[in-house]
């Protein structure tokens, strides 16, 4: 980012930063959702972690030369549940709702935060979180897909595997190498599964410019606008701004994609960014999104 730009964040508010990064990942997800037909699932997390990785390589060309080996081990793994979680969501995403599959898929960073935790409150998140799934519960076989559900669950037990790892990660490699090198991982397994999945349509010129806008909504802009936010904002507070990603992708799944929600989903949403934001105000980091 060059200085013009940093200067032109400065003046923004940190929190609008945070509500734009999460808004653009969740339009960068109804924009994937809408190339399903032409592209397939795995073709658009194939584009998605292509595109993303090939911008985050030549932006900061990270060094594995004689780099220890249990730190490589470490960036393959990372890798491997960075592109499992995408696949996974990008599934739900194909079945179900947006709103409701980031509501499921939610349970990752809100377990991940309450991990650990003494506090007593703590029981009341959980419960309204427990709540709120509990909600849906009885749509799953009927009028929600069985199979988009469990599918975002398991995309939320692999993000709260991701943002742990992630710790790991950041303690490891300096910067952003941790997550370029992870992403070149990810692109690696998901271009062949995307080839065989979508074939030649991943080659038409105008669904790889759809890609690549997925890419830069999902990846570049999110990351670079919390990152910048980040500088500026307690943890806690960009957690309690992240939490509203389940009700910004149920508006922008309306909006954008024309799904409507019941009073039965819309409570279950707002349960659980209620206990979201609680847990993510007294836990000691926030929780990083999913955003690469």
């Amino acid at each position: 980012m060059n200085r013009s730009h940093a200067a032109e964040l400065d003046r923004v508010p940190a929190p609008a930063l945070v509500i734009v990064a999460v808004l653009s990942v969740q339009l960068g997800a109804a924009v994937a959702k809408s190339l399903f037909d032409d592209l397939t699932p795995t073709g658009v997390v194939a584009l998605r972690l292509v595109f993303g990785g090939l911008a985050l390589g030549l932006l900061f060309r990270p060094r594995i030369r004689n780099r220890p080996r249990g730190e490589l081990r470490l960036a393959v793994v990372f890798g491997l549940v960075l592109v499992s979680m995408n696949l996974c969501f990008f599934q739900a995403l194909d079945r179900i709702p947006l709103g409701i599959a980031v509501t499921l898929e939610f349970i990752g960073p809100l377990g991940v935060a309450l991990i650990g935790s003494r506090r007593s409150s703590d029981f009341l998140w959980v419960a309204m979180a427990a709540s709120g799934i509990a909600l849906l519960a009885p749509g799953i076989g009927e009028g929600l897909d069985a199979a988009g559900a469990a599918f975002a669950l398991a995309a939320g037990v692999l993000w709260g595997a991701y943002i742990l790892l992630g710790v790991r990660v950041g303690k490891a490699f300096a910067g952003p190498t941790g997550l370029v090198l992870a992403m070149g991982v990810g692109a690696c397994v998901a271009l062949p599964l995307g080839v065989a999945s979508a074939g030649s349509s991943l080659l038409e010129p105008v669904l790889l410019a759809a890609g690549f806008g997925v890419a830069v909504l999902s990846s570049a802009v999110p990351w670079s606008l919390e990152l910048e936010a980040l500088r500026r904002l307690p943890t806690q507070v960009f957690g309690v701004l992240m939490s509203l990603e389940p009700a910004i992708g149920a508006l922008v799944g309306f909006v954008v994609l024309g799904e409507r929600l019941g009073i039965r989903a819309v409570t279950a949403i707002a349960l659980v960014v209620a206990a979201s934001a609680g847990a993510a105000r007294g836990a000691r980091t926030a929780p990083a999104p999913p955003d690469v």
